[in-house]
């Protein structure tokens, strides 16, 4: 088995080793994982942070050993708390990286970084206050970023910044947590999920207060909610059917 790490700020996660195929997320600056299929210019990789498998250029991480991967696996939460920071390399050349990058690796990669960090779990109220560093930001298939994100990265990565896991997929979170039985009995940091016409959830976002939800459709924005689902009230119409509301925390 060979492992890796990234090192670079935001490198794209694609379905196939090409590069017109589609991104189906993408590797943050720190994040480490298995190389599950090398060959001469992809590798099929499987992050260590929530087993998400695809396609990544070869140039565009490097490789370590399993005593690396193990040593990086067992490190304290401890991530970029800023919107945007520099690390600086041994050349004294900076690389920006965002917000929720990973630095457990820093010392191994011979990086420096004086930003702000999150190191320790945050208590639940704080969800809504992170969601929030993303607001606008514009909707991106497979984006994890405040330059393009989409609906499950974005409830994945404000998790993350409070340092809990979530899985990868709006499918897949959605068999996380606890099922509560009424909205009224959610609380602000609950998920909700989504599903289309044929029962499969497809959208997911995070519960406010008073009746609110905050989610990627078209950028992050602030919509109501109820029994029935997202209603947009700019577009005055039902965006998304609710399917199940889930307590992660």
């Amino acid at each position: 088995m060979l492992y890796g790490i990234c090192n670079l700020s935001i490198v794209p996660l694609r379905s196939e080793p090409s590069d017109p195929s589609e991104m189906v997320s993408q590797v943050l600056y720190g994040e480490h994982f298995k190389i599950l299929e090398k060959r001469k210019k992809w590798s099929r990789i499987r992050l260590a942070f929530d087993t998400y498998e695809g396609w990544i250029d070869n140039k565009q991480y490097l490789e370590i050993t399993e005593e690396n991967y193990k040593d990086f696996d067992a490190k304290p939460f401890d991530v970029t708390a800023d919107l945007i920071e520099y690390i600086s390399c041994e050349n004294d050349q900076l690389t920006p990286i965002v917000l929720g990058s990973s630095l457990g690796a820093l010392d191994f990669l011979k990086h420096q970084y004086d930003g702000h960090r999150i190191t320790e779990k945050q208590p639940k109220e704080k969800l809504i206050e992170t969601a929030y560093m993303y607001l606008n930001a514009p909707y991106l298939w497979g984006g994890k970023t405040n330059f393009g994100i989409d609906c499950s990265g974005f409830t994945q990565i404000v998790y993350k910044l409070n340092g809990y896991k979530l899985l990868r997929d709006a499918s897949l979170q959605a068999t996380q947590g606890e099922p509560l039985s009424f909205i009224e009995e959610s609380e602000p940091g609950d998920l909700a999920f989504f599903d289309n016409d044929e029962g499969a959830i497809t959208h997911v976002g995070i519960i406010m207060k008073d009746n609110y939800i905050i989610h990627a459709h078209g950028k992050v924005r602030v919509d109501r909610i109820d029994h029935t689902g997202i209603f947009n009230a700019e577009q005055r119409l039902y965006t998304h059917k609710l399917r199940v509301i889930k307590r992660i925390i």
